[in-house]
């Protein structure tokens, strides 16, 4: 009952909602094209989920407020002078975050970082003033101490927002309720010396108490309890009972709603599901009552988090509601990036270049087009407005242009730009494609597509995959995003690529399968065994991607069918097609089924994994 359904949401959108304020600027990004591959954080999370929050109309635009950048005068009351001066080397930072120094620029990344404490100590502001909750998107930095980072965790927000509440002449008790997966031990040590040095008893001044699934010995003056591994929603939730029933009456309450009690996470153990987390914040905000709040997302390992942080806004807001699990806002904010350009309304990215080059004063004959369509000023538009060329000089790049060149079988278009110090010209983007004529129809096919990050390097914990000459953009998701939509725009039934490395094939696999069923159950079952190869550093739900896409490159890999022996494995480099536009057929689904039941991969018992 389609229409019943329909009703439903329209009627969950007309009630009435709480108040609630987000803290968000586009800085929030960290610019570390490492950070995922390394930790598993997307760094895309707080625009991920503001982009589903405004595009869903569950909050309106004035409801966002934009922060300051805190200066090093606020830095200064809660962290040490020698820990700020060390913020000023790649070194100290990439400790911290748990990144190579090579993707690190200082700049960039701390401008990134104080705007994201300015957004805290705001939402803290606000808070206390209007007598209501504010999430700020980024932020819950709990392991930060006033002389030295950890943890991904640089500097205290927490610890910044205090500080100034008390310095505005707040008096009344904070409280600290941290729900992310580990302690808070930089919170605890950052507000219990900030009491010492305001000369005030700790008790009318700040509560932390903390549910934590890692135990690091006794915190003191923390209300902690630690669970087991694999603890589960029911039993969670029965422990946040008890926390909150001996949590005292706050006249501020600082939330840290981590997302890394997921199952799954790769550096959190409870075991939690994504409705299970939404439950605790349902808790928590039931048991606030009236009392101001600032709510911050804290850690979180998984793709998936940034639905828990769109789920936490939810839950503030009381709506019963819940982010769609297959939901794709990067798309959704592309389109909407497409509608801001004066662009007929379509189901994707749809941009007509005659009204972007209008704009641009750009006449329709004399330059180069790529695909006989699209100009180099109409692309390098489109970069900007999609925030991709933002991304790009947030790593250290400048004089940013696009080259295209007109060729025979694929039309060849690249961004290149120089970065300080260097008068070299170096290339960023670079990509070959072509439109094919195919039996379903028209099809974007691309030759190649490389991502390069020059400036960056290789280390001995991070050498580099097969094909790779420099490190990767961290953009592959919205370039996915970007090549699904010109093949729209130009009317083709679809994008079809050919993935010479293993890695390429996954990073794919969310828009892409390979056209042939049986070549995608086979990779289907060699993603399923590989997440159970301990020799790859299994944790749950993931593998080492680096180590096993060299390992199938070397050919250490085996597969075994049925009762036949083992033999070599050798990548399948076969083509992959766009499917988010068309449905499976059952009989295809059935072969896939069928294939990935019937194949088994493993390491060669000699592999060397590197």
């Amino acid at each position: 009952m389609a229409w019943t359904r329909r009703l439903l949401r329209k009627i969950i959108r007309l009630a009435p909602r709480n108040p609630l304020r987000l803290v968000y600027d586009e800085s929030y990004r960290l610019p570390l094209t490492s950070l995922q591959r390394t930790t598993g954080f997307d760094p895309r999370r707080p625009d991920l989920a503001l982009w589903y929050l405004r595009d869903s109309d569950w909050l309106p635009e004035r409801a966002v407020l934009k922060p300051p950048r805190i200066s090093y005068h606020e830095l200064a009351q809660v962290h040490t002078q020698q820990w700020l001066e060390e913020l000023g080397r790649a070194e100290p930072l990439a400790r911290a975050l748990g990144v190579e120094p090579w993707d690190i620029d200082v700049d960039s990344v701390m401008s990134s970082l104080r705007t994201i404490c300015g957004g805290t100590v705001l939402a803290a502001q606000v808070a206390v003033r209007e007598r209501l909750p504010v999430l700020n998107l980024a932020g819950g930095f709990h392991h930060a101490f006033a002389d030295h980072g950890g943890g991904m965790c640089v500097l205290s927000d927490i610890g910044l927002a205090v500080a100034q509440l008390r310095a505005d002449g707040f008096v009344g008790r904070i409280g600290v309720l941290d729900l992310d997966a580990h302690p808070p031990d930089g919170t605890r040590a950052v507000l219990l010396h900030l009491g010492e040095r305001l000369g005030r008893e700790r008790d009318d001044t700040a509560w932390i108490g903390s549910i934590s699934g890692s135990n690091w010995g006794l915190l003191p003056q923390v209300d902690e309890s630690v669970l087991p591994p694999a603890t589960g929603d029911d039993a969670y939730l029965r422990c946040l009972d008890g926390l909150l029933g001996r949590m005292p009456p706050c006249a501020l309450l600082i939330v840290v709603a981590g997302g890394d009690v997921l199952a799954g996470d790769p550096l959190g153990q409870l075991g939690l599901t994504v409705a299970g987390v939404q439950r605790r914040d349902r808790k928590v905000v039931q048991a606030l009552g009236k009392t101001p709040s600032v709510w911050l997302p804290g850690g979180g390992y998984r793709e998936v988090c940034w639905q828990v942080l769109a789920n936490t806004a939810l839950a503030i807001l009381g709506v019963p509601a819940a982010v769609p699990p297959q939901l794709d806002p990067l798309s959704r904010h592309f389109a909407l990036v497409a509608h801001s350009l004066n662009v007929p309304a379509s189901d994707g990215l749809d941009l007509d270049m005659r009204d972007i080059e209008n704009e641009l004063g750009v006449g329709s004959a004399g330059p180069p087009r790529l695909l006989g369509y699209y100009t180099a000023e109409a692309v390098e538009y489109i970069y900007y407005k999609l925030g991709i060329l933002q991304q790009i000089k947030r790593l250290g790049y400048h004089a940013l242009r696009i080259e295209i060149r007109e060729s025979q079988p694929a039309d060849h278009m690249r961004l290149v730009g120089q970065f300080e110090g260097d008068a070299a010209v170096h290339v960023l983007v670079d990509v070959a494609m072509e439109r094919r004529h195919e039996p379903e129809g028209d099809v974007l096919f691309v030759h190649w597509l490389e991502l390069r990050h020059p400036r960056g390097s290789w280390s001995a914990g991070r050498p580099p995959l097969p094909g790779q000459s420099v490190p990767g953009l961290g953009l592959a998701r919205e370039a996915g995003v970007l090549l699904a939509a010109t093949a729209q725009r130009l009317g083709m039934a679809g994008v079809v690529l050919r993935p010479a490395w293993f890695h390429v094939a996954y990073s794919a696999r969310y828009r892409f399968r390979f056209r042939r069923p049986e070549v995608q159950g086979r990779f289907e079952a060699l993603l399923r065994d590989l997440q159970a190869e301990p020799r790859l550093h299994r944790e749950p739900g993931g593998f080492a991607l680096g180590p096993a896409s060299r390992a199938i490159a070397r050919g250490d890999l085996v597969i075994q069918r049925s009762s036949l022996a083992p033999i070599s494995y050798c990548w399948e480099s076969e083509e992959m097609i766009d499917v988010l536009h068309a449905a499976t057929a059952p009989e295809v689904q059935a072969t896939v089924d069928r294939e990935r039941e019937h194949v088994h991969f493993s390491l060669a018992p000699n592999a060397v994994l590197t």
